[in-house]
C-alpha cells in the first residue's frame, strides 16, 4: 500500500520548526581555544621561550624511526603496529567514540517512524480491524543548545580519543626500540660474560698449578675457585636477562613469548643531534596534551549542556497515513485518510535538585579536565628537560668509558708483554682481562642507554615516528602522524 506525501499545512509546519530551529543554533557557545585552554591551566608556570638543556631551536624533524638506519628496527614496528593488542584495544575505543558522535547527532534530527497494521479477530473486537499504515515525525527542537552541547561534547571527546590513538602509536614504536636495544645490548654483555668466564677459570687452573710446583697457596686456589663461580653467576644472570628481553620484545610485536627473535650482535649508531624546537611548540604538538586540550573542551560542552537542561524544552510531533476498517465482509470498505499535529513545551519545576547537581558535577569535572592538561604539561615539559640533560651528561660519560677501556687495553697490552718476557704471570694477565671487560661493559650499558634517551626524548618532543609520504593526505589517527 502506498503511503501519500506530507500535505502542505503539516509541510508548511515542519518548514517553520526547522527555522525555529535554525535561528536557536546560536545558542551553544564556542569551545575554549588551545591556546585560553594553556593560558587557565598554566596560568602559575612561566613557560620560557627555550630549553634550559642545551638544544637546537629549529623544527623538529618527523620519520625519526629511520634516523636509526636499522631495517630491521623499523620491521619491528610496523609489526607491532600491525600485532599489538594495547594498540588493537586503542583502535577500538576510537571506533567506540566515533559512534559516540552518530549517535550524539542523531538526537539533532526528526526521528521518522513508519507504522503499519493488519490482521482479522472477531466482530466483538472493532479496534483491532483497523489496518493500514502511517508516517509519524517527532523532532525536540534545540532552543537552548542542549543537544548541540551534547554533540560538541562527544567530537570533543572523540578528537581526545583520536589523539590517544595516535601517542598509543608513537609510545609503541619507542617501546620496540628501546626493547631492540635493550636485547642488543644484552646479547652483548652475554657475550662479554663469557669472555671473562674464561679468563676467570684460566685464572682459576693457573692458581692451581702454582700451588702444584709450591709457588702458590691454597688461599690463593679458594680465592680464584670464589671468583670463577661469581663469573659463572653473573654469566647466567645475564643469559636470563637475555631472554627476557627477547620475551618482553615478543609481547610488543603480538608474537608468543619464545625468547626466539634474533637480536643484533652490535648496538645501533647513536645518531647526530636533533633539533628540539621551542616549549610552547611542545604543547601544541604531542598528541597527549592535543587530547587533555579537547577533554577540557568536551568538559566545557557538558557544563553547557548542563545549564540548558535547567531550560524549557519544545518539541513537536506529527503524523500521516491511511487506515482502513472492515467489519464485515458485505459491508462496504470505509477508507479514511488521518493527520495530525502536536507541539510539546516542558519546563522543569522542581527536580529535587537533580538538575543543579548535574551542573555542580560538570562544573567540577571542567576544573578536573583543566587541572589534568597542567598536570600533563609540566610533565611533557620536564620529560624535554630531562632527555635533552641526559644527552649531555651520558655523552661526557661515553667519553670517559672509552678513555678507560683505551687505558685498560693498554695496560692488558702491557702486561701481557711483561708476561711473555717473564717479568710478570698469567695471573695478571687474567686479572687485567677481567678488569678491562668490566670496563667494557659499563661502556655498552652507556652506549645503549644513549639509544634509549635519544628515543625518549623524541616521544617526549611529539615527533612522529614515520615521515609523511608524499602527495598522500593524512587522516586521523594515521600511523605516527
Amino acid at each position: 500500500m502506498s503511503i501519500p506525501l506530507l500535505p502542505r499545512p503539516l509541510t508548511r509546519c515542519v518548514l517553520a520548526s526547522c527555522l525555529l530551529a535554525a535561528l536557536a543554533g546560536c545558542a551553544a557557545l564556542p569551545e575554549p581555544t588551545g591556546s585560553e585552554v594553556q593560558a587557565q591551566a598554566l596560568a602559575g608556570t612561566a613557560v620560557p621561550p627555550n630549553w634550559s638543556a642545551e638544544a637546537s631551536a629549529a623544527q623538529v624533524d618527523a620519520g625519526w624511526l629511520t634516523s636509526f638506519n636499522d631495517p630491521v628496527l623499523s620491521q619491528l614496528v610496523h609489526e607491532a603496529l600491525a600485532s599489538n593488542p594495547d594498540l588493537h584495544m586503542a583502535a577500538a575505543r576510537l571506533e567506540q567514540s566515533n559512534a559516540q558522535l552518530e549517535i550524539a547527532q542523531a538526537q539533532l534530527k526528526p526521528g521518522i517512524t513508519l507504522l503499519g497494521r493488519t490482521g482479522s479477530k472477531p466482530v466483538a473486537d472493532l479496534v483491532p480491524l483497523l489496518s493500514g499504515g502511517m508516517f509519524r515525525l517527532s523532532w525536540e527542537v534545540d532552543l537552548w543548545g542542549r543537544m548541540r552541547y551534547a554533540r560538541n561534547a562527544a567530537a570533543a571527546a572523540r578528537d581526545a580519543t583520536s589523539a590517544d590513538y595516535r601517542y598509543a602509536q608513537q609510545s609503541l614504536a619507542a617501546a620496540v626500540a628501546r626493547a631492540w636495544f635493550v636485547s642488543s645490548e644484552a646479547r652483548q654483555q652475554q657475550e662479554l660474560a663469557i669472555r671473562m668466564v674464561q679468563s676467570a677459570r684460566a685464572l682459576a687452573e693457573l692458581a692451581a698449578d702454582r700451588q702444584r710446583i709450591g709457588a702458590g697457596s691454597q688461599v690463593d686456589v679458594v680465592a680464584a675457585r670464589a671468583n670463577l663461580n661469581a663469573y659463572q653467576d653473573a654469566e647466567q644472570q645475564v643469559a636470563l636477562a637475555h631472554r627476557q628481553c627477547l620475551r618482553a620484545l615478543e609481547l610488543l610485536l603480538g608474537r608468543y613469548p619464545s625468547a626466539e627473535l634474533v637480536a643484533s650482535s652490535t648496538l645501533t649508531p647513536l645518531p647526530g643531534p636533533v633539533p628540539a624546537g621551542i616549549p610552547m611548540d611542545v604543547l601544541n604538538r604531542r598528541p597527549d596534551l592535543i587530547g587533555a586540550e579537547r577533554r577540557v573542551a568536551a568538559a566545557f560542552d557538558k557544563v553547557g549542556e548542563a545549564k540548558a537542561a535547567k531550560l524549557p524544552s519544545f518539541s513537536i510531533s506529527a503524523g500521516y497515513g491511511r487506515l482502513s476498517n472492515e467489519v464485515l465482509e458485505t459491508r462496504n470498505v470505509l477508507e479514511q485518510r488521518i493527520s495530525s499535529i502536536a507541539a510539546t513545551a516542558a519546563a522543569p519545576l522542581y527536580t529535587g535538585g537533580a538538575l543543579s547537581g548535574q551542573l555542580a558535577l560538570r562544573t567540577a569535572e571542567q576544573k578536573e579536565a583543566v587541572a589534568d592538561y597542567a598536570r600533563r604539561a609540566l610533565t611533557a615539559l620536564g620529560e624535554v628537560e630531562g632527555a635533552l640533560s641526559a644527552e649531555h651528561i651520558l655523552a661526557e660519560r661515553e667519553l670517559i668509558l672509552e678513555e678507560a677501556a683505551a687505558a685498560a687495553g693498554e695496560a692488558l697490552d702491557l702486561e701481557k708483554i711483561a708476561w711473555s718476557v717473564g717479568k710478570s704471570d698469567l695471573r695478571a694477565v687474567n686479572q687485567r682481562q677481567l678488569a678491562a671487560g668490566a670496563v667494557e661493559v659499563a661502556l655498552l650499558s652507556v652506549r645503549r642507554e644513549r639509544l634509549n634517551r635519544r628515543v625518549d626524548l623524541h616521544l617526549a618532543l611529539g615527533g612522529s615516528f614515520d615521515a609523511p609520504t608524499p602527495g598522500v593526505v593524512g587522516v586521523p589517527g594515521g600511523s605516527g602522524q
